[in-house]
């Protein structure tokens, strides 16, 4: 299964279909075909717009979406269900609601190691065999947890959240998923805006993960001087998450056609020297996950 190097995360959106086609079809234009839902967006109303926009054109593209947050009957909160029977019963949900008889990538959406596992995996295997879906991988940035799933499972790929400020991968999880085969989708590249040219606009009080707003104030010029001199920081940042041989394709959120294509542009521009790279590894810190399970 071979997906864009630029996938678009379809919860950005929005609600309005009129407007969120204009988004997918600005999507496929830039030659994007890979389509990332779940069932938990919007009470899975993002899957039914994005399975829309996509039928007449339902065998060129992929459909990802995924399951494992189980609405409350009032629609008040979510609940953590990997259990066999639920993941079985949710798949036929997103099916109806895509408007399609198959899922090309269908993902758990966490995971945690006091989930039954196996039988987490087995439901998974169940509905590759019936054709249910074509392939399946986890949502997940535990390191325990991805160790088991590539220990156990057959997954294609695992979602991560990754970017310049955010080396945590690097450290305990891109070799290993590398070394087995399976491919990293990457996610919140951009660090919330704060790696593209808006910086510190987009940046909280709170800072972002281990780094103050004080520090974040610091660095974020300093790499946009160093490595984003002649180029939008929106295409470093992009072209970082690529740099890595275990990535193969970065999902990010658009809310208009624009920003679909300043994305594209970005993933198309000049790949990053390994001397660009040090420079980015020189000035900001390897991260590490405070928890495993």
């Amino acid at each position: 299964m071979y997906v864009s190097e630029l996938g678009l995360g379809c919860m950005s959106i929005g609600g309005e279909e009129k407007a969120a086609r204009k988004i997918i079809e600005a999507a496929l234009y830039e030659g994007i075909n890979y389509f990332d839902t779940a069932d938990l967006y919007d009470f899975g109303e993002n899957e039914k717009i994005v399975g829309h926009a996509l039928k007449n054109i339902r065998d060129q593209v992929i459909i990802a979406t995924k399951v494992g947050n189980r609405w409350s009957p009032d629609k008040t909160g979510w609940k953590w269900d990997a259990s066999k029977s639920y993941i079985k019963e949710a798949v036929k949900n997103s099916l109806v609601r895509l408007g399609t008889d198959y899922i090309d990538l269908y993902q758990l959406h966490g995971g945690t190691m006091e989930d039954p596992i196996e039988e987490t995996i087995e439901a998974f295997e169940e509905l590759r065999t019936e054709g249910f879906i074509r392939y399946y991988g986890i949502s997940s940035i535990r390191p325990n947890v991805i160790r088991e799933y590539v220990k156990k499972a057959r997954i294609v790929s695992v979602m991560m959240q990754y970017s310049i400020l955010d080396r945590r991968p690097e450290e305990e999880a891109l070799s290993l998923i590398n070394e087995q085969g399976i491919s990293v989708v990457t996610r919140g590249s951009l660090a919330k805006g704060l790696l593209s040219d808006r910086m510190l606009k987009k940046a909280s009080e709170k800072g972002y993960l281990d780094y103050s707003y004080q520090e974040l104030s610091e660095i974020l010029p300093v790499l946009k001087e160093k490595v984003a001199a002649t180029r939008s920081f929106t295409e470093v940042a992009l072209q970082y998450n690529l740099a890595n041989p275990a990535v193969a394709s970065v999902v990010s959120g658009a809310s208009s056609p624009d920003q679909i294509r300043s994305n594209a542009d970005a993933v198309r521009s000049n790949l990053l020297t390994e001397e660009e790279i040090a420079v980015i590894h020189g000035l900001v810190m390897a991260n590490t996950y405070k928890e495993h399970c």
